[in-house]
């Protein structure tokens, strides 16, 4: 990225400043521009998509259960390096050992190289001290008795990452390579990247030293009296929520898709010269070499060692300051009026609406509707003939007092473990698509009627419950032009809203189904069907009312299958554009993404310029398959869902720690289908320092109270013996993460919960202990700290050569 396009990113302004009219700024793409290190990272990438393909390694490697780890080198690694100390202590006792300071003072010791030895001299790590998180920062010094009182954990000496300097060096280079990555895609397509580890990037390429900042250790006093007036519940919303009181205006421009990608022409004429708006158009070709280089970062071996013993020494140190700090933690809680776990706001990041309800819920619902509309014709039969619901359960010889949880069958249990295909035929009642067809779908003969009345049911339990809020996924498959508009106006017409809830669209990766029924002629058929129309309703709102009315309650996409299928193509610069590819195969996680991402960036550039919401990529990731979808997972999605083949990738894992991803985990989910719920890694990543929350998923599926979330959070506080504190902090990511504005955020968080550190964190209404945060902030700071240094050794060292 050259300065020029840098600096129109610093020059960006905030969504408070939007304008409502159309005002395109000019941003460009970064083109890739190719030289011999990326043949290099395509043949390391080659080797390790080779390995996803079936035939290459056995299928338990692939996907799930998970037995064996697919780059098992730590242990050739440490063997490595205990060889090269011993070697190095041999060497060492021969040659003549001096002190560096005569007194003695100091206890380390130089290696002088004998004439005849050849040997090269051990390069030591230069001491770092940080025995005083504060010492370093003299006016944070002084006022450090503001700060959060507890036990901190600091580590002396020389080697304090564990590592050679060399390994180190090339570590935290590739490291923050890979940040910079991401950084530029989540610029590019307006989704967030965190301002401490940005801070950190800019003040490694200004060559500034790195260290956190007074607000963040939580020595100043920011919660000010505006903050504490702040009203804790946003303002409800008013009147119609679907109303529009003035159509924006008709701006005429051309859209037109071109390799996957839409261009965006200013006028007709614009178009007949094919001078498109000055955006940033993804580009294939860039994109694939950015994810080389991610290939060949994830298998590189130092870094692999690295990475591992980071997270390790993360795991360490956080049960360390349990034991230390952990009742201290529990009594500044106790010191907080009236709030409490019951109380403070969480949200079900990741829940399907098609299950939102339990299995109890939907039953009493059907029943109801039994004998109260029992009248009512809901569907079609064979012969194109209307049907009545009581018509329906005559078919299938069923009274409504013969109806059961047990005949409805729609719970998972041991049968669907690592069967997808059953637990997607849960989705029946009583085996029956009909039912499902009736009950729990948008778009069928009444128009979805039943659907919006158990979903506007599922939202009063939860206006009910006042701090419990949810974003459901809705599907939009992509196979028609006008499966925005019914959507959009089954929502509208039903009235489905709530201030509890928010949508995100998930798209199935379905392909192959729609190819083999005719329904699509190639891939590039499914993108017009999904993005064409929100880039219409975008250029010209009256086009559209209903669903320019139902996107300002959208908050992003998901991408939404099976992700343990085998993948039998690679995506690589061979790969067949959307528009020509015409074969029956289904294309692979990673072209489905990226191309997803690509019509969101240049979405999100043209709402932007008017002054419209925007959308986040947030797919499925990382729950079963190839550890490839968690690398363009960290390249493109704001956060991911699952997220269980991170615990097979140190270098990703760390990676996600450092860019705080938000990951939405559902052990109860994945106990059913992948993975055993005292395997999951949940509690690992939480006590590293990953940014996790707590979900449901299928509460249909897999939940038998009212209450689906609290039954997550209550089993997974019994069986990992959570502390209220952890509950709590689970509960502040799930909103930091969610799609809710920033504006309800600032309600239930607090004005400055977009702040560094302890700064960023009311107690008040997040119930989470300054404590924790401190050392949430003091422990990530450590670690880019130590990336720094690394980074500014390797650019030293490269000078001296030079």
């Amino acid at each position: 990225m050259d300065n020029e396009e840098e600096d129109d990113l610093k020059k960006r302004p905030s969504e408070e400043l939007l304008s409502p009219k159309f005002s395109p700024a000019k941003l460009k793409f970064p083109k890739h521009i190719h030289t011999p290190m990326d043949d290099k990272f395509k043949e390391l990438a080659d080797t390790i998509l080779n390995r996803s393909v079936e035939g290459h390694v056995p299928f338990n490697e692939v996907s799930a259960p998970y037995e064996l780890p697919s780059y098992p080198i730590e242990q050739n690694e440490t063997k490595n390096y205990f060889e090269r100390q011993y070697s190095r202590r041999c060497f060492a006792s021969d040659h003549q050992i001096i002190n560096e300071n005569e007194d003695g003072k100091n206890g380390s010791a130089r290696v002088h190289e004998r004439d005849n030895g050849g040997h090269t001299p051990v390069n030591r790590i230069p001491s770092f001290d940080v025995e005083n998180v504060f010492m370093e920062f003299p006016e944070v010094q002084e006022e450090y008795d503001l700060a959060p009182d507890f036990q901190r954990i600091s580590i002396s000496g020389e080697d304090t990452s564990g590592v050679p300097l060399k390994d180190l060096e090339e570590a935290s280079k590739s490291l923050v390579k890979a940040l910079m990555i991401r950084e530029k895609y989540m610029a590019m397509s307006h989704q967030s990247f965190p301002n401490i580890t940005a801070r950190f990037l800019q003040n490694l390429e200004d060559k500034e030293d790195f260290h956190g900042i007074k607000e963040g250790f939580g020595c100043i006093n920011v919660k000010t009296a505006e903050a504490a007036d702040h009203p804790i519940n946003p303002p409800p919303m008013s009147g119609d929520p679907f109303h529009i009181a003035e159509m924006p205006e008709n701006v005429g421009c051309v859209i037109k898709m071109k390799g996957g990608v839409p261009y965006v022409y200013k006028d007709q004429e614009a178009f007949d010269r094919q001078e498109p708006l000055e955006w940033p158009y993804p580009d294939v070709k860039t994109f694939l070499a950015d994810l080389n280089m991610m290939y060949a970062f994830i298998s590189d071996g130092p870094l692999k060692s690295f990475a591992y013993r980071r997270l390790s020494y993360l795991s360490s140190k956080y049960q360390l300051h349990l034991l230390l700090n952990e009742l201290k933690e529990s009594a500044s809680q106790k010191e907080v009026p009236h709030r409490d776990f019951y109380n403070i706001r969480k949200v079900d990041t990741h829940v399907h609406a098609s299950s939102c309800m339990n299995q109890k819920h939907l039953l009493r619902f059907i029943k109801k509707m039994i004998r109260t509309r029992s009248d009512d014709v809901v569907c079609l039969d064979k012969d194109k003939k209307e049907m009545t619901l009581k018509q329906v359960f005559e078919s299938l010889e069923l009274e409504p007092y013969d109806l059961s949880v047990d005949k409805l069958d729609v719970h998972a249990d041991r049968n669907t473990f690592h069967r997808f295909d059953k637990f997607n035929a849960k989705y029946n009642p009583i085996g029956q698509s009909r039912l499902r067809e009736i009950f729990i779908k948008t778009d069928n003969y009444i128009n979805g009627k039943y659907f919006a009345h158990v979903i506007k049911e599922v939202m009063e339990d939860l206006e009910e419950s006042k701090y419990q809020n949810a974003e459901y996924r809705l599907s939009i498959y992509g196979r028609s032009r006008d499966e925005w508009d019914k959507l959009a106006k089954w929502a509208v017409e039903h009235k489905v809203y709530s201030d509890n809830v928010r949508w995100l669209i998930q798209v199935p990766r379905l392909y192959d189904v729609y190819k083999s029924n005719n329904l699509v002629q190639n891939f590039q058929d499914i993108l017009n069907n999904i993005f064409m129309p929100l880039f219409e309703a975008t250029n010209d709102p009256a086009s559209h009312p209903e669903l320019f009315a139902f996107l300002q309650h959208v908050s992003g996409f998901d991408s939404v299958d099976d992700e343990s299928k085998a993948e039998h193509i690679k995506f690589d610069s061979d790969t067949p554009m959307p528009g020509d590819w015409t074969q029956k195969e289904n294309p692979p996680y990673n072209y489905y993404l990226f191309f997803m991402y690509a019509n969101v960036t240049v979405l999100n550039q043209f709402r932007r310029s008017r002054g419209m919401g925007m959308f986040h990529l947030r797919p499925h990731c990382g729950e079963a398959g190839n550890i490839t979808h968690l690398v363009s997972g960290f390249m493109l999605a704001e956060n991911i869902s699952h997220g269980l083949m991170l615990r097979k990738v140190p270098v990703l894992q760390y990676l996600y720690y450092l860019a705080q991803i938000g990951i939405a985990m559902s052990p109860l989910s994945n106990n059913s289908l992948f993975l055993n719920y005292t395997r999951n890694p949940l509690p690992e990543y939480f006590a590293r320092g990953l940014n996790v929350s707590l979900s449901t998923d299928d509460p249909l599926q897999f939940h038998f109270t009212k209450e689906a979330l609290m039954e997550e959070y209550s089993i997974a506080a019994q069986v990992w013996k959570l502390s209220s504190c952890d509950m709590c902090e689970m509960a502040k990511n799930s909103v930091q993460m969610s799609g809710f504005g920033h504006d309800v955020k600032k309600h239930w968080l607090g004005l400055n919960c977009t702040k560094e550190g302890v700064a960023g964190n009311d107690v008040s209404r997040t119930n989470v202990a300054d404590i924790r945060v401190a050392y949430r902030y003091e422990t990530l700071i450590g670690e880019l700290e130590c990336i720094w240094k690394g980074s500014m050794s390797y650019d030293e060292s490269l000078g001296k050569e030079k």
